[in-house]
């Protein structure tokens, strides 16, 4: 796999972060156009009431469509149902299908307030993708972080 260049940080509802980690929900789908190769490293961030990353997974492909192809294509892998994907859904012209495969959760999970002390770390509404020196950053909340980060990531992790 080719070392990728930045990770995407995902923010989660607690009880999504939860169903992608323990495997059971393998899709998380997206109101808009997202385009990350395979292999992306993601770090799942758990919104209130958690606010920590709480863990990591790579994205394995994604699929973009109008909200009923990616439905079709996913819903048994997306821990929803139909009625709340088209409440979430509701007036978006398109949607992707994320599918994430290698789910790691962090033994600790890193809060807010950490991130926030190590710089000026915004959890995204939806998703944004981090560089080598946002990572860099985030290593700085302490040696347990650094080291989860390094396992869940690799290389892109600087030392």
């Amino acid at each position: 796999m080719n070392d990728p260049e930045r990770a995407m940080l995902l923010s989660v509802h607690p009880r999504f972060a939860t169903a992608i980690l323990d495997g059971s929900k393998t899709v998380e789908v997206r109101r808009q156009r997202v385009a990350a190769p395979p292999g992306t490293p993601v770090l799942l961030y758990a919104t209130a009431p958690t606010m920590a990353l709480v863990g990591a997974a790579r994205i394995a492909s994604i699929r973009v469509g109008s909200p009923r192809q990616v439905w079709s294509a996913h819903r048994s892998q997306t821990g929803i149902s139909r009625s709340e994907y088209d409440s979430y859904m509701s007036g978006a012209t398109q949607a992707s299908g994320l599918t994430l495969q290698d789910p790691v959760s962090f033994e600790t999970p890193v809060p807010l307030d950490a991130l926030r002390m190590a710089g000026t770390f915004h959890p995204p509404q939806s998703y944004r993708y981090l560089k080598r020196d946002d990572l860099r950053l985030m290593t700085g909340v302490g040696p347990d972080v650094a080291a989860a980060l390094r396992d869940a990531l690799g290389d892109l992790v600087p030392a």
